[in-house]
């Protein structure tokens, strides 16, 4: 090769070495579809129908509607994603506590958040054969609900926080009696997912202080995952996903490793992250119909997704050849799902408003270790 094409190549690769770093998401503003996200909330946390209930039936006494079963949690739909509709309400209280939506928002939590109907919530999983109810999804959004409300220092979130507490200890105590029977992880991207949950409950039980909870995390997502190599990213999506598999326990991982073994471990379970910018290396899942309430899942992808990818890039030193391409994916998912949320068709809009205010929130900024 001629010396003036070498030193045009070797121009070329020092230029790309050297690009200029995506923008970091602002978590500090609110976001900007903020009384959006808060009115999918607020008209459903009272809607008891259409209702999906998991309910087993120990006779014909057991036969009751949503809202006489679950004072508190009846609406939205089904049980876990009416507490976390409740999540999403106070974070966006949080950020903004003298939004439009601020009155409404503020009266349904008062209305909902007291001590005879959380008192009645905890007695409905006391009764024989429902041991597993909401295991593990709704069991740890209520415990995020419980680490919202201990963050956030405001007369309301104490006496919301105070009214909640049965179900939060009841949530720990099933969650810990669960977790060391659990032999194998689920790798799921729905509801069953153990990377989900135990990312939200290991962060519950820093901002709650409760150690017994963090290492019991820590131990089991390290005999679980930390083996782990060469995830079939692929595979992904499967046609009903709302989470990814991948990405998922990638965003529980960073949690649970300092940065450097964080790092070393990504670069073996996920290889295929470029070194240099470039999106086509995961794209957004694509819905055709969003009516359908299995199909409208992967919006939801989208958005968990999007999280991931900006939580695993925050996770890694700034001068980390991946974190463009990771930052640069993420903003792609953000684009593909945030800006179509709508009240439009119910099947999504019970729900969306949660993952879309948990990622532009940056919820999954980790307490300290």
């Amino acid at each position: 090769m001629a010396p003036i094409m070498v030193g045009l190549v070797l121009l070329l690769v020092a230029c790309s070495s050297v690009l200029p770093p995506v923008p970091v998401p602002n978590y500090s503003q609110p976001p900007a579809h903020s009384t959006n996200f808060a009115n999918l909330a607020l008209a459903c946390i009272a809607r008891e129908y259409p209702n999906k209930l998991s309910h087993i039936l120990q006779s014909e006494a057991d036969i009751s509607s949503p809202k006489q079963l679950h004072p508190v949690f009846y609406g939205c739909y089904d049980w876990h994603s009416s507490v976390h509709g409740h999540w999403l309400l106070v974070r966006l209280l949080r950020y903004e506590p003298e939004a439009p939506f601020a009155k409404d928002a503020i009266a349904i939590l008062d209305r909902n958040l007291t001590r005879a109907n959380i008192e009645r919530e905890t007695a409905y999983f006391e009764a024989t054969g429902r041991d597993s109810f909401q295991r593990p999804y709704g069991l740890a959004w209520a415990l995020q609900l419980a680490a919202e409300l201990r963050e956030w220092d405001d007369p309301n979130a104490k006496k919301w926080l105070n009214a909640l507490a049965p179900l939060e200890a009841l949530a720990a105590d099933r969650l810990a009696g669960w977790i060391p029977k659990l032999v194998y992880p689920v790798r799921s991207g729905t509801h069953r997912s153990t990377a989900f949950s135990f990312a939200l409950i290991l962060d519950w039980a820093r901002i709650a202080g409760n150690s017994d909870m963090e290492q019991l995390i820590y131990n089991k997502s390290v005999a679980f995952y930390a083996r782990d190599e060469n995830c079939p990213l692929a595979f992904e999506p499967s046609g009903e996903d709302f989470l990814s598999p991948c990405l998922m326990e990638a965003d529980l991982m960073r949690r649970v490793l300092d940065q450097e073994q964080f790092s070393i471990w990504l670069g073996r379970f996920l290889p295929q992250i470029p070194k240099q910018s470039g999106t086509t290396w995961l794209l957004p899942g694509r819905v055709i119909d969003q009516s359908d309430s299995k199909l409208v899942h992967l919006e939801g992808l989208n958005l968990s997704r999007a999280w991931n990818l900006e939580m695993i890039a925050l996770s890694l030193k700034p001068d980390d050849n991946r974190r463009n391409a990771l930052l640069e994916a993420a903003i792609l998912h953000r684009q593909s799902s945030l800006p179509g949320l709508s009240a439009q068709f119910y099947s999504g809009a019970h729900w969306l408003g949660s993952f879309a205010t948990y990622l532009t929130t940056g919820r999954g900024i980790s307490p300290k270790k």
